[in-house]
């Protein structure tokens, strides 16, 4: 029997996390890592026990033999072992397999958790540990059993029916279902013409500008120019007279502190961050980096979370801050409630800085550039969140002319900053007004009439399918990232610049679950499925009920599926032609993705590779063209197709426009400032315009 020391484990699931931890406690603790999950369902079989009310068939995961082996030696010599891993369902269920393999007693207290990496958050776990939470590893178990049930049944029917390679799952078909549903949208819309009218009137040499808001005081619409030059000619020399002044303050209060999907959202928005690089720099600052004379420390708290709930400290923490930088004038008003989106499950803290005095300029040195853009994006949100609200002057007024067409203006003006002198201004833009009275006369000065087509529903960004997902219900705040990146490389939906379209295989399988699988594809019934994961949470629901209630049903049409669904043939033609038999080349999919391969197999069985053209000579050299390109770590680029003779590359795309003013390649490029244009690669030139 192996010889206990007086040292306690501390297992935790990152090595990065680890060594944070390790810092902390000290030499009596020694602290491993056990690199995720260890024990899970087996990869090659469902690994479930239909026959036995859906008994799970848990393996240790292959290559984590070694783990496993160390972390059982570890625990058998400690005196103490805790089981620190994420406080979520999947950190739970983490811990409860590990305290299984360790054979820890599950009536032990020997659990902890923490919502943020510091000394302080660790030091009161430590001295406040509990039993495993069986509800929540319940409700993590039911969505596993439930996901394998759907991917590891639907998969290979999507196999045969459709392609090798296809996946099916709860969420990923429903997000999916959700983008082709708006490109149908796109494609059905109807544009419809309708003018406005805006004229600048003026009195005593001052100019402002007013828009038509009523006729006979009804909403209008005007449908064509004829409309809007009758009402011009009626209005033109006719007295503009002040009838109606409204002032009013108005105030803007800060929103609240970020949860995993607001963060993302507004990572997309603001800084062109995916889903998945912007989770992936949220563990780094929540795991921990070196911050000098403090050592390495967790600088955010948990970063999974959909509540905007903060403890007592984190608001003391910035009120102190905001009183000494800002004054009293900036603190937040007690009576201001935040409120919590319906869905949240509000177990978690929202997302915040450890510590509001570690502030973006003072570590800034410390952190790659975006880690820093991350953090300083998180950590403004949250102190602007506990800092007051900013109050305008609002004034509009109402003109009327010819008994019968009412013009509007409006504006306002900034009196007290509150939360802006922090996070700036935004779209909030000022608009100064002359003094306006009512009964005060204007003259027409001019008519600008505009014409407008109505537009149809943008497609889906990152961000906004983020949003949609969670206002749904689809999903928790670790499936959002993951889904994104497996629907592109499925090849469900393709990213054209921030916008996600389905593609031609994303809409088959779409039809085809939605025809023989109505469920797995409704957003309704998924949603509700994610409130019974929450009911087994809290105790209220039986967690193989909810998979017995599922099955039945999916059995069924699973059966009927495999029986009557067609077998579909997706044939991607391409311009390309065989050079050995003539015919033209499709695109066909092998183990390393697309490739090119003569239409005329087996008879012609020439492949070659799938090249994605963008129709640019190389400016390098004679005969090369500029093909997309992909880094090791999946990044997007474009280089020359004589490559590695000529290793001519930009990262954005190339247009075949050249620069009007040197002749240099453009690229294709969106900034939030300039929008989509077209700039020079040369850097002597410079050349900016905006895009077709």
């Amino acid at each position: 029997m192996a010889k206990k020391t007086s040292k306690n484990l501390v297992i935790v699931e990152s090595p990065a996390k680890a060594k944070t931890i390790a810092k902390f406690l000290g030499r009596n603790y020694k602290v491993e890592a056990s690199m995720g999950h260890v024990i899970d369902l087996p990869k090659s079989k469902l690994g479930i026990d239909l026959e036995n009310d859906f008994e799970p068939n848990y393996i240790t995961i292959r290559g984590k033999g070694k783990t496993l082996n160390k972390l059982r030696k570890a625990a058998k010599k400690s005196k103490e072992v805790y089981l620190a891993t994420d406080p979520d369902r999947e950190g739970e269920a983490i811990s409860w397999h590990l305290s299984h393999a360790l054979k820890l007693s599950e009536a032990e207290n020997n659990r902890i958790e923490f919502n943020e990496i510091t000394k302080n958050a660790i030091k009161n776990a430590i001295k406040n540990p509990r039993t495993i939470d069986k509800n929540l590893v319940d409700a993590q178990q039911a969505r596993r059993l439930l996901d394998r049930l759907v991917g590891y049944r639907l998969s290979p029917l999507l196999w045969k029916k459709v392609r090798k390679g296809l996946s099916a799952g709860r969420v990923q078909s429903v997000a999916v279902k959700i983008i082709c549903a708006r490109e149908e949208e796109i494609r059905n819309f109807d544009e419809e013409e309708y003018w406005s009218l805006e004229v600048t009137l003026q009195k005593d040499k001052e100019n402002l500008k007013a828009d038509l808001y009523r006729i006979d005081n009804k909403k209008y619409k005007l449908e064509n120019q004829a409309a809007v030059n009758e009402i011009i000619a009626e209005i033109k020399g006719q007295d503009f007279e002040i009838i109606k002044v409204k002032k009013r303050k108005r105030r803007r209060n800060p929103k609240a502190p970020f949860t995993t999907s607001t963060l993302q959202q507004r990572a997309s928005s603001l800084l062109n961050f995916s889903a998945k690089k912007t989770m992936y720099l949220a563990q780094q600052l929540y795991e921990g980096i070196d911050v000098g004379s403090s050592g390495t420390v967790g600088l955010i708290s948990y970063i999974r979370t959909d509540s905007t709930r903060l403890s007592e400290e984190a608001k003391a923490g910035a009120h102190d801050h905001i009183l000494e930088n800002y004054g009293e004038k900036f603190l937040r008003s007690s009576k201001r409630k935040s409120k919590n989106n319906k869905n949240a499950q509000d177990a978690h803290e929202a997302i915040r800085p450890t510590d509001t005095e570690r502030t973006p300029a003072r570590i800034k040195s410390f952190l790659s550039e975006d880690q820093y853009k991350l953090y300083d994006l998180i950590w403004k949100r949250f102190v602007a969140s506990q800092m007051s609200s900013a109050l305008y002057e609002s004034i509009s007024a109402q003109f009327l002319v010819a008994d019968k067409y009412k013009f509007r203006v409006s504006g306002s003006r900034l009196l007290f900053p509150g939360h802006l002198i922090l996070t700036g201004k935004e779209k909030e833009d000022e608009i100064d007004l002359p003094k306006l009275k009512e009964g005060d006369i204007y003259n027409l000065t001019e008519t600008n009439p505009e014409q407008h087509f109505t537009t149809p529903p943008p497609r889906y960004s990152e961000a906004s399918l983020v949003k949609t997902l969670e206002e749904e219900g689809i999903g928790r705040p670790s499936t959002y990232a993951p889904t994104l990146s497996t629907i592109v490389s499925r090849d469900y939906v393709k990213k054209e610049g921030k916008y996600l379209k389905p593609t031609e295989l994303g809409e088959t399988v779409t039809e085809l679950l939605s025809e023989y699988f109505p469920d797995v594809t409704d957003v309704e019934f998924t949603a509700g499925l994610e409130k019974q994961l929450d009911e087994i949470e809290n105790g209220s629901e039986e967690w193989k009920k909810v998979l017995r209630d599922f099955y039945e049903p999916f059995f069924e049409r699973l059966e009927n599926a495999r029986e009557n669904m067609e077998k579909i043939q997706i044939v991607e033609e391409t311009d390309e032609v065989c050079e050995k038999c003539g015919s033209p080349m499709v695109v066909k999919y092998g183990r390393y993705g697309k490739f090119l391969a003569c239409s005329s197999y087996p008879e012609c069985k020439n492949t070659k590779p799938y090249l994605v053209k963008t129709g640019v000579d190389c400016p390098d050299c004679e005969d090369g063209e500029i093909i997309e390109r992909t880094t090791k770590k999946g990044r997007t680029f474009y280089g020359c197709s004589n490559y590695p003779d000529c290793n001519f590359m930009v990262w954005n795309k190339p247009v075949k426009k050249p620069c009007p003013d040197c002749g240099s390649l453009m690229v294709e490029k969106t900034t939030k400032a300039k929008g989509k244009h077209y700039k020079c690669t040369n850097k002597e030139c410079g050349h900016i315009e905006k895009a077709d």
